[in-house]
């Protein structure tokens, strides 16, 4: 199993300017390039300062300048804020960018107040057509030549310029959920990247069971595709029993923060959201300290070490190592070293 890392700018307030942050984000992606993490994940997300990322390809364009071996991940592009023939090109100039490092990751979107202002109020939920229409069209243009008439998009014969390094095409992910998602990711060869999110492993071992599922469903695909389990992450010297609230104390206002967009009732100011109220879940288990200790991939090294071992006999692929959690860089930094110093040997 190896391991990736994924990561946002992540500003609660003003205290800190987006041009430290950005020096943030690029300090722990050389950090874990050096300490052997295989990929860097980058999403896209508009108006939202807690995920600062209007666009993962500039991002990683820059990344790719300033690295050699980590491979560029663009986790994720939401389908039904791009056009294919935009897709197909800006991925693949990122592949030649970086000497064939780009790895393409889709989704459909989900949150509602991003589709209130980037799709005129379209329902969210919509958001897999766009996805199941884009996927075959981004290949179709990386290959040369080819017009598409389909529901969403219509263009006259058009191509990826430039095209990929890699052959036949750079490795594609799709988040997926739904037993549906995963069965039309295996079916059109796409790896597959899942979160668990607030669930416990339980989830995890249900999210792989829908992909085998799918694998099981599809023979004809002659290469398997890989799964990756998405987890916030945070790591704490053994020397501090306690030190494991930090990191959950941390987890929590960031879901906190995600309900209040989630729930798009409440207007930003400035693109800052304030997290729901503690008190909204007094009585929800999964938001409890102990429960985010079971959930989040949060504990010492050798905590972090036998849980990843269960994943890795489940047969996932790659864990990529979620940096949000509303902390501090210095925090972040030292578990992330943590991670590199003691779990990364175990699984080399």
């Amino acid at each position: 199993m190896r391991f990736s890392l994924f990561i946002h700018m992540e500003r609660w307030d003003d205290s800190i300017s987006h041009e430290q942050h950005w020096k943030n984000l690029v300090e722990l992606t050389l950090l874990a390039e050096a300490g052997g993490f295989k990929t860097v994940w980058i999403g896209e997300h508009h108006s939202m300062e807690y995920t600062v990322s209007p666009n993962p390809m500039s991002q990683l364009a820059y990344l790719a300048a300033r690295t050699s071996t980590i491979r560029l991940g663009a986790g994720t592009i939401i389908a039904p804020f791009w056009n294919p023939i935009r897709v197909a090109g800006e991925t693949a100039l990122l592949d030649v960018i970086s000497d064939g490092r780009a790895e393409v990751g889709l989704a459909r979107g989900a949150y509602q107040f991003e589709f209130d202002r980037m799709m005129n109020g379209m329902p969210a939920a919509e958001g897999g057509d766009y996805l199941r229409e884009m996927v075959p069209a981004v290949r179709e243009l990386w290959q040369g030549d080819y017009a598409h008439d389909g529901k969403i998009w219509q263009f006259p014969t058009s191509t990826s310029v430039p095209k990929p390094v890699q052959k036949p095409t750079p490795p594609m992910w799709l988040a997926a959920r739904s037993p549906e998602t995963h069965d039309f990711a295996v079916a059109n060869g796409c790896n597959v990247m899942v979160t668990p999110l607030m669930k416990d492993d339980n989830e995890v071992v249900d999210l792989v069971n829908k992909f085998e599922t799918a694998i099981a469903a599809h023979p004809e695909v002659e290469k398997r595709p890989e799964i990756m389990v998405l987890r916030h992450t945070y790591v704490h010297d053994e020397s501090d029993p306690e030190g494991w609230r930090v990191g959950t104390d941390g987890i929590n206002k960031y879901y906190r923060t995600f309900d209040a967009v989630f729930g798009n009732k409440e207007e930003a100011v400035n693109g800052f959201h304030e997290p729901s109220p503690e008190s909204k879940f007094a009585e929800r288990e999964d938001f409890k300290p102990e429960s985010l200790h079971r959930s989040a991939m949060v504990g010492t090294p050798d905590e972090v070490t036998v849980r990843l071992r269960e994943y890795e006999k489940l047969g996932v692929d790659e864990f990529s190592y979620w940096t949000d959690n509303s902390l501090s860089h210095e925090e972040k930094k030292r578990s992330l070293e943590l991670f590199i110093e003691h779990v990364v040997p175990q699984f080399s």
